[in-house]
């Protein structure tokens, strides 16, 4: 046994290896070892990355937990962030790695999910009803655990499992083990969640879930599912809400690439890939980006209160993310960051657990939802001898339904109907207005960081742009114009904290005639003050993009919404003047509004769904700004 397969020869002989990690990179014929103690850290900013020579420096073990540090909620399990001190670096040919790993049977007791399918299908309808349908978000993750009692060495077993998984499995960005001395993870992420290098910070928004049976997957049922409405609104809404994130960490937010089809052993997903130019320190990107809508829902923040509400036990880590810390050869720092799902936990005393979990949507049923969370642990689970293998694809490389030309026509489709702000490669000052020069923008976030994207937005058409929470919106003074913005809840609640401090400051910016744009929760709240009912919907318009009339035009605009207002007239009164409203011929659903120095949208201009939210955007600060830049003290600048 050469010294780099030191670890896999101290199992076999049955002797303590120390913590190792075995990563795969997904399409290498090598197989990175990293070796070194294991320590723990409180917060993400204490993981270290020292100077030195180029390479990887630390691998962490995030888990769930670890969103306490952004304040969100969560059910606290106690579970640490760990980290491995990469002492050694060694790549291992795969053949030779296959060679050493143990290729025998896993054997296990007692498997069985602590939430069994009809309880999971009842979370699931309640969630759909009391959350979703409640306006608490878009979508939500929530999981379940299949738990199971190891017979024999769990070391040797998890080696067996991750031999199995290097063999049979296919499209996985990271295959992994991880040793720490108290726990082992192995498992075959599909997903990478964030990594940066050469100062490109880049997202991997992974949603839809085709099942196959590996060589037997049916064409013509691919070709269905990639028009399925249900799975194409399910990956636009965790692309939003990945953009959410890329508008905080990236320079100028967010690129769009794709879709791709990313194909597996037992089913395939579709993707895109965000990326975007980055120079912050690596461990403030982890931080800003825990953990992915994918695996959590959106908003982000009331995702995870739904979380917390639904799952009685703690996540541990799965949803959290392995991290790789590491300097460039220009010391500059690196990360690469898979998300820790379709993963194995075994504990010391041959405990085992594989968490698994499904996206809730409002098309969503509970049959095809605990369908899908089997389908996402086949496997792990083959791996650990829990379920079939996947059929052999035969001799030859397996086909690829990617490089089919309908599959590529039905994936490029796709972006027809989405906006061309984001798919696009976008030059600063490139689209700003005319006279936008010197202009301010503050926007108040209600609880949901499409903010970010809306900042990207208004920046590109050449504010000047502050964010801040609602709790504390602070002065507006100085501002041109204020946007109170959108968020989770119900609007007619008047004892929410936080619809009373939205509600409060759009009064006083109607008092006082500061330009004011509200955005889905705001305009909502705008409504009500404006004297219009607001009603419950009786489906609710979470990751729905309509064709909708916008003062006089059709506009296509995505929605996120669960409550509207509604006018039985174009024109009506209010205590602050008349008041022009475009609205839902049917229903009368007020999809915009504006006034003498206001104007609200239902909709999300910002959103990726929005085709025609940059052009909505501009016509509203045409209607809002026309007057002269304000100065810092709030008196206009006249030249």
């Amino acid at each position: 046994m050469t010294v780099p397969s030191d670890p896999l020869a101290a199992v076999a002989a049955g002797h303590d290896p120390g913590p190792f990690a075995l990563v795969r990179r997904e399409g290498a014929d090598q197989v990175d070892l990293y070796t070194g103690p294991v320590r723990r850290a409180d917060r993400l900013a204490d993981l270290p990355l020292p100077e030195g020579p180029a390479g990887p420096r630390t691998l962490a073990l995030v888990p769930y937990r670890q969103l306490t540090e952004r304040g969100f909620a969560c059910v606290d399990d106690g579970m640490p962030l760990e980290y491995l001190t990469v002492e050694r670096h060694r790549r291992i040919p795969l053949a030779e790695v296959l060679d050493a790993l143990p290729d025998a049977p896993v054997r296990t007791r007692d498997a069985g999910f602590d939430i069994a399918d009809d309880e999971y299908a009842a979370v699931v309808e309640r969630v759909l009803a009391d959350e979703i349908g409640h306006g608490e978000g878009a979508n939500f993750v929530i999981h379940r655990t299949l738990r199971a009692t190891v017979l024999g060495d769990p070391l040797a077993a998890a080696l067996a499992a991750l031999r199995r998984l290097l063999v049979g499995e296919r499209g996985a960005y990271w295959t992994f083990l991880v040793h720490t001395g108290t726990r082992i993870l192995v498992g075959a992420s599909p997903e990478r969640h964030v990594s940066v290098a050469d100062g490109l910070v880049e997202m991997n928004p992974i949603s839809g879930t085709f099942r196959h049976r590996g060589e037997t997957a049916d064409r013509a049922a691919l070709l269905r599912f990639l028009h399925d409405e249900k799975e194409v609104e399910e990956l636009y809404m965790v692309l939003d809400e990945e953009l959410k994130m890329m508008a905080v960490v990236a320079e100028h937010g967010g690129q769009v690439v794709g879709p791709y089809l990313k194909e597996m052993a037992h089913l395939a997903h579709t993707e895109y890939l965000l990326a975007g130019r980055c120079s912050r320190d690596v461990r403030e990107v982890l931080r800003e980006t825990m953990f992915a809508p994918t695996v959590t829902g959106s908003p982000m923040e009331n995702a995870a209160r739904v979380i917390a509400r639904h799952e009685p036990a703690g996540r541990r880590y799965y949803a959290g993310v392995l991290a790789l810390l590491g300097r460039d050869d220009r010391g500059r720092q690196t990360l690469d960051a898979p998300i820790l799902i379709r993963t194995a936990e075994l504990s010391p005393d041959g405990g085992l657990r594989v968490p698994v979990g499904a996206t809730l949507v409002r098309h969503s049923t509970a049959a095809g939802e605990v369908a899908e969370t089997h389908a996402k642990a086949a496997g792990v689970l083959a791996a650990l001898g829990l379920g079939p293998d996947a059929p052999h694809p035969g001799v030859g490389p397996a086909r690829r339904y990617a490089d089919d030309p309908e599959v590529r026509a039905a994936l490029a489709a796709r972006n027809a109907p989405l906006a061309p702000f984001w798919l696009r490669q976008r030059e600063p000052g490139a689209i700003a207005l005319p006279g936008s020069a010197g202009r301010r923008a503050l926007i108040v976030d209600g609880e949901d960081t499409f903010t970010g994207m809306l900042a990207h937005q208004l920046g590109a058409l050449g504010l000047a742009v502050t964010r801040r929470d609602w709790p504390h919106p602070g002065p507006v003074d100085g501002y041109d114009l204020v946007v109170v913005g959108p968020g989770p809840g119900d609007p007619r609640d008047p004892d929410a904290p936080k619809m009373a401090a939205l509600r409060a400051l759009l009064v006083e910016l109607l008092a006082t005639g500061r330009p004011t744009l509200a955005v889905c929760l705001g305009h909502q709240l705008l409504a009500g003050l404006l004297g219009l009912p607001l009603h419950r919907r009786d489906a609710p318009y979470q990751g729905l993009p309509r064709d909708v009339p916008v003062f006089g035009v059709t506009r296509r605009v995505g929605f996120y919404a669960s409550f509207t207002a509604r006018a039985d007239a174009d024109r009506v009164s209010s205590r602050y003047g008349p008041v022009e409203v475009s609205r839902d011929p049917v229903d009368g659903a007020v999809h915009a509004l504006r006034g003498a120095g206001f104007a609200g949208v239902q909709f999300h201009p910002e959103s990726v769904l929005s085709r025609d939210g940059t052009v909505v955007l501009a016509d509203l600060l045409g209607h809002l700004l026309d007057r002269p830049a304000l100065s810092a003290h709030g008196a206009a600048d006249r030249g």
